[in-house]
């Protein structure tokens, strides 16, 4: 496995993936499984951030704490990335949002852009990039690739299922990338969907 890919070994997150792989599991326990493991998911993809001295002064006295030194940009990966934007925005209040829209051709497996949105240059900056499903790396690849061009070169992935294949394509191409995800599976099969995997995230989640 890459030196920079995190399984997040954790007791709620292995309980919410079974409930997300059942095909039994319907659309409601699905998109609240989904918000489980994606808001364990982001806080161990963000505890390697930055922070510098803050005073405040509670209710008895003065003290010195902290807050985070680097503005974070949260990316998810149109549509199924916006189940775990909601996760990053109950932690993040104020994180600016960049979007990448990439829809998978059924017959090619290749991803295709149709919409792009980011808040300006993002030099500076650690994104983060929500995928919850990293296949054949063909969506993340050009969606890391979007984010370097405006500048940012500290970016981490976080994927609730990841593929060899995908891992090893995105890392190929982004060797200083950093990747948390819940769970590798074996591969990929024919269709490009990942083994045992869970099926379509984006169509799970939001019920089509």
């Amino acid at each position: 496995m890459h030196k920079n890919v995190i399984v997040v070994d954790h007791p709620v997150v292995a309980n919410a993936l079974t409930v997300l792989r059942d095909r039994e599991t319907k659309t409601a326990a699905f998109r609240q499984y989904a918000k489980i493991v994606s808001t364990v998911l982001i806080v161990e993809a963000t505890k390697t951030l930055d922070t510098h001295p803050r005073q405040v002064v509670t209710p008895l006295a003065p003290m010195e704490g902290v807050e985070l030194s680097k503005e974070v940009v949260v990316v998810p990966v149109l549509r199924a990335g916006l189940a775990m934007l909601f996760a990053a925005q109950d932690l993040l209040l104020d994180v600016p949002v960049g979007f990448l829209g990439l829809e998978r051709d059924e017959k090619t497996a290749i991803a295709r852009e149709y919409y792009q949105k980011f808040p300006g240059r993002l030099d500076g900056c650690r994104a983060l990039v929500l995928d919850p499903m990293l296949a054949t790396g063909g969506s993340l690849d050009e969606t890391i690739t979007a984010v370097e061009s405006r500048g940012c070169s500290d970016i981490t992935l976080v994927c609730v299922v990841a593929a060899p294949e995908g891992i090893d394509r995105v890392f190929q191409s982004h060797p200083n990338a950093v990747l948390y995800t819940g769970a590798i599976d074996e591969r990929l099969d024919t269709s490009k969907y990942i083994v045992p995997g869970l099926g379509d995230f984006g169509d799970r989640y939001f019920g089509t």
